[in-house]
């Protein structure tokens, strides 16, 4: 395993390096057991105090049907709803952006079908893991080479896909993706790197 991220509440007044220490040092290696090597990150806490959670810090319509908001089953998810979030929340952002560049590898003629996942750790802008599939549909190492050159820091996607525009009440219904005028449905005029935006 090469990494773990595990973001855990906790009472105030404990110290933050007794609640790392304790999720480094106990917490992790008995739960995962072999699992674990020497050469394993664990991040703990990486935003860092974690005293207030629940509704009271953390409050949106989660879970609001996420597989008909998204491909319907169709690509892997991760849970996260994306109604009712900014988009400076991943579950949003991230999908978004993902779409955005899977359909950026099937336009460069890499793949005729290709699935990207993404995932983050709180705190941290760059992903903890980034990757393509193209289902025997055409490069997949040319493919895996090209998405990485896309920013996917949450801030970078927000511009790049200019996210901060009132465009959502047109996906309250029906969906998030393959609808026309989105700027995650436009296909990318230029590969990675761009610093143009998709709208």
């Amino acid at each position: 395993m090469t990494s773990v991220i595990v973001s855990t509440q906790h009472a105030e007044g404990v110290a933050f390096r007794d609640i790392q220490s304790y999720i480094r040092e106990e917490l992790v290696p008995r739960g995962l057991g072999d699992w674990v090597t020497f050469t394993t990150t664990v991040m703990a806490n990486p935003s860092g105090q974690f005293v207030l959670g629940g509704p009271a810090a953390d409050c949106s319509v989660t879970g609001r049907k996420i597989i008909v908001d998204t491909d319907g089953g169709a690509v892997a998810h991760g849970g996260g709803a994306m109604s009712g979030k900014d988009p400076t929340k991943v579950d949003r952002s991230g999908s978004y952006f993902c779409r955005y560049v899977a359909r950026a590898v099937v336009r460069a003629g890499l793949a005729r079908r290709a699935e990207v996942t993404v995932s983050y750790a709180i705190g941290r802008p760059e992903p903890a893991h980034l990757a393509v599939r193209t289902f025997g549909t055409g490069d997949q190492a040319g493919a895996e080479e090209y998405i990485r050159g896309f920013d996917f820091r949450p801030a970078a996607i927000i511009e790049l896909l200019d996210l901060k525009r009132p465009i959502y009440s047109s996906v309250t219904n029906y969906g998030h993706f393959g609808r026309e005028g989105l700027p995650w449905e436009l296909d990318p005029a230029v590969g990675p790197g761009t610093t143009e935006r998709a709208s």
